[in-house]
Formats: C-alpha cells, sequence, structure tokens
C-alpha cells in the first residue's frame, strides 16, 4: 500500500506550522523563494537547522553521478518502508518527472519489488529496506552496490536512503500535513533541488 498520513481524530496532538510572524527575517525570506511545502515551513521552526538540512537534501537531488529515476525509486521505498505519506506524495510526483512509470510505482508499493523491477532499480529498495528496517546494509547488498557502483556513487545512494530516512521520521513525527495542492507539479528534482541547494545565510 502507499503510505498514508495517519487520519485519527482531530483532537490528536500535532506540532503545528508557524506562522510568519513565529519566524526570523531570514527564514522568511528563504521561504519566500523556496516551493510553498509544509515541511519547509515546520523546518523554519529551527533556524540553524534549516538551511544545512535543505542544502544536503538538494545535493542529494542534484547530484549528476546517480540516474534521477534511480534516486526516486531508493527514496520513494524509503517512504514505503517508513510509511511516511507526506515523502511518498512529493517524490512520487517529482519520480514521474524523470521517468518513473506506474509500474515502477506499483513494484515499490509491493513487497517484493525485485519481481519486476530492473536489476538497478531493485537494488536500491533493497538497501533502502535495509537501511531503514536494520540501519546497517548487509554484507551482501553492500557487495552488491559496490560490483555496481563506484564507491562516491555508492555512498551517496547510502547516504541519501539515510537522509530521507531522517526526513520521514520529522514529517511523520511532527505530523506534517500533505498540501491540498501540490506546490512543486511538474518540476524535476533537480529544478527542485537548485533553489535548496542555493539557499544562503
Amino acid at each position: 500500500m502507499t503510505p498514508e498520513t495517519d487520519a485519527s481524530a482531530a483532537d490528536a496532538p500535532a506540532i503545528p506550522l508557524p506562522t510568519d510572524d513565529e519566524l526570523p527575517e531570514q527564514v522568511r525570506d528563504a521561504l519566500a523563494n523556496l516551493p510553498a511545502l509544509n515541511i519547509f515551513r515546520m523546518l523554519g521552526r529551527l533556524p540553524e537547522s534549516f538551511r544545512p538540512f535543505l542544502q544536503l537534501g538538494g545535493s542529494l537531488l542534484g547530484d549528476p553521478n546517480i540516474d534521477p529515476r534511480i534516486r526516486e525509486i531508493a527514496i520513494l521505498r524509503v517512504a514505503r518502508a517508513t510509511g511516511a505519506g507526506y515523502e511518498w506524495a512529493q517524490h512520487e510526483q517529482l519520480g514521474r518527472s524523470v521517468g518513473v512509470t506506474d509500474a515502477d510505482i506499483e513494484a515499490v508499493r509491493s513487497d517484493e519489488p525485485e519481481a519486476t523491477l530492473d536489476a538497478e532499480a531493485a537494488l536500491v529498495c533493497r538497501v533502502a529496506d535495509e537501511i531503514s528496517g536494520d540501519v546497517r546494509l548487509s554484507d551482501e547488498a553492500l557487495a552488491l552496490l559496490l560490483e555496481r557502483y563506484e564507491i562516491e556513487q555508492a555512498c551517496s545512494i547510502i547516504l541519501c536512503v539515510s537522509y530521507y530516512n531522517m526526513v520521514s521520521r520529522f514529517l511523520e513525527s511532527t505530523r506534517v500535513e500533505i498540501e491540498p495542492e501540490s506546490p512543486i507539479a511538474g518540476r524535476t528534482p533537480d529544478e527542485f533541488a537548485q533553489g535548496r541547494r542555493s539557499t544562503k545565510k
């Protein structure tokens, strides 16, 4: 199943998104130049972490050494493994813009993605499952990763999967809700990453 946001009782606890009045000027200015995503606004509650968090994510999304389709499949598998509905919603859109197909998405949703995905996509799904569930990548999976990729590429995939595990846990624990209308419709991951990488103090 696609991860979904927990639709429990209306009085369930949640951390509210900050208003502009609650944010420092430099964060408000940065948000004005980014897509109006709820995760960015929630991150604004942490001004010292705001820019480093976005810049790391931008560097991973814009890494030219990793095929964008493969990276988005890995991120979607993290969202599936961690039940992060918000992460899934955003990266399904980004993934489609770089060639992730309906069949890919159905495979990533499934219990056995390797049954229908190509070998490279199936491998990054395995990496996402193992890091999400076990923290430590198995010796076998790491060996397969190093057999297919250069060391720097393997490190990029591992860091990307690890980063989006952090993102999913932040999203789910703060209860960030999906926007009614997507602010990133039609954007590619690289276009999305450019604004994040250029965010400066």
